[in-house]
C-alpha cells in the first residue's frame, strides 16, 4: 500500500481549495468570506464614505434597521425629495464621493483645521461651486460666501463622524486623481468637468501607488482614533470599473485592472498593519469569474441588484446576528439586449456617482 505523502496543503481547510469550496455551486451560493471580523449590533453608529458602491452598503444597513450614522441632516421642513437632491443621507455627511484615500485624508485635515487648500472655489455660468464637492449643491451656490458657510456645517458633521462612529466603512474606488500643483490638494473630478477651468500650469494628473495609499490611510486612521480609539474600520474595494482614464498610454480596461489591483493590495497591507481593521470582499463577489459577468448590467459597468444582494447577504451573514438576506436571483427570461438595457436603466438605483461625468467629456 502506497503511503500518502504529507505536504503543506494536506491539513488546510476546504475553503483553501477551489474544487472543495466553489466547484459545482450556483452563483448566489458562492461565499468567499471565511469569518466576519466582528459583529454589528443595532446600537452601533455605522458611518460610510468612499466611492459610489459605498451607497449600496448604507442603503442595505438602513433597510435592515441598523444605526446608519448620519451627522449632516436637512432642515425638518425640507421634503425627502429635496433632501435627496441636495445629497443628504447619501453618505454619513455631505462629502459626496471620496474616490481616493488622499481625498479622505484631506477632508479629515480640513475638518480639523490643519490645512486650507489654496484653490477654494470654482465657477460656471455665474454660479459658485465647491471644488472638493462639485456636485453636492445642485446648480451650485448663488454667492461665494455661501460655500464657506456650508463648509463650516459640513466640517462639524465630519468631526462628529471621526469622534463618535463605532464603525467606519470606507470603499476604495480609484487610484487616479487630479490635483493642484500649488499645494497638492486633490479634487474628486478634474477641473472643467463639472465646473472650474483646467489649466496645465496649475493642475496635474496623479495615479497613487500602493505605498502612497497605505501611508495616507494610516495617517487618516491615526486621526480617526485620536479621540475615538475603539472605532472599527471596515475596508472594501469598489467593483465598478473606471468610467474613463487619463492615461493616454492605456485603455480604460487595463487602467481599471491596475487601479483595482493597487487598491486591493493596499487594503490587504492595511488589514495587516492596523488594529481592528478588516476587509470585506464585495469586490471579489461582484467581479469573480464564477458569475460569468452576470452581476454587471448591459453597459458592462454598473452593478446589478443581484450582485449587490449577493454581497450584502454575505455581509449580513458574517457581520450581524440577523438571518442573511435572501439573494435576488437573476430573471430567467428571453428579453433582448435592448429590452434589458432599458429595464436596467428604468430600475436604476438612486446612486450618486460624480465620476459618471468623466464619460461625458
Amino acid at each position: 500500500m502506497t503511503k500518502k505523502l504529507l505536504n503543506p496543503y494536506s491539513s488546510l481547510p476546504d475553503h483553501c481549495f477551489w474544487s472543495r469550496s466553489h466547484r459545482g455551486k450556483v452563483v448566489h451560493e458562492i461565499d468567499p468570506v471565511i469569518r466576519g471580523g466582528f459583529k454589528l449590533n443595532p446600537k452601533m453608529k455605522i458611518a460610510t464614505a468612499g466611492s459610489c458602491f459605498a451607497q449600496h452598503i448604507a442603503r442595505h444597513l438602513k433597510a435592515r434597521g441598523y444605526n446608519y450614522f448620519i451627522t449632516e441632516k436637512p432642515h425638518p421642513i425640507i421634503s425627502d425629495k429635496v433632501a435627496q437632491d441636495f445629497n443628504y443621507g447619501t453618505f454619513s455627511a455631505r462629502y459626496g464621493n471620496l474616490y481616493t484615500v488622499r481625498q479622505l485624508l484631506q477632508l479629515a485635515k480640513r475638518a480639523r483645521g490643519e490645512i486650507t487648500p489654496q484653490e477654494d472655489v470654482w465657477t460656471r455660468d455665474g454660479r459658485y461651486y465647491d471644488p472638493y464637492r462639485p456636485n453636492i449643491q445642485p446648480n451650485g451656490y448663488e454667492f461665494r460666501a455661501d460655500i464657506e458657510l456650508d463648509r463650516n456645517t459640513h466640517y462639524a458633521a465630519v468631526r462628529k463622524i471621526l469622534d463618535k462612529s463605532d464603525v467606519f466603512v470606507f470603499t476604495m474606488g480609484l487610484t487616479e486623481a487630479w490635483r493642484s500643483k500649488k499645494d497638492g490638494a486633490v479634487f474628486p473630478l478634474a477641473p472643467g468637468v463639472a465646473a472650474g477651468e483646467y489649466k496645465k500650469s496649475t493642475h496635474e494628473f496623479v495615479n497613487f501607488s500602493v505605498q502612497e495609499i497605505v501611508d495616507d490611510f494610516k495617517e487618516f486612521a491615526g486621526m480617526l482614533r485620536k479621540n475615538n480609539p475603539n472605532v472599527k474600520i471596515l475596508l472594501t474595494v469598489s467593483p465598478v470599473p473606471l468610467m474613463a482614464t487619463a492615461r493616454e498610454d492605456q485603455s480604460v480596461i487595463t487602467a481599471t485592472s491596475y487601479s483595482k489591483s493597487v487598491l486591493r493590495v493596499a487594503a490587504e497591507e492595511l488589514v495587516q498593519q492596523l488594529p481592528e481593521t478588516y476587509y470585506f470582499p464585495s469586490y471579489e463577489v461582484i467581479t469573480g469569474n464564477y458569475n460569468r459577468g452576470s452581476y454587471y448590467a448591459a453597459d458592462l459597468r454598473e452593478v446589478k441588484e443581484q450582485g449587490v444582494s449577493h454581497a450584502m447577504s454575505l455581509f449580513m451573514k458574517h457581520y450581524t446576528n440577523m438571518k442573511p438576506l435572501d439573494p435576488v436571483l437573476a430573471p430567467k427570461d428571453k428579453q433582448t439586449n435592448k429590452d434589458v438595457f432599458k429595464e436596467e436603466n428604468d430600475k436604476a438605483l438612486q446612486i450618486i456617482c460624480d465620476e459618471e461625468l468623466n464619460g461625458r467629456s
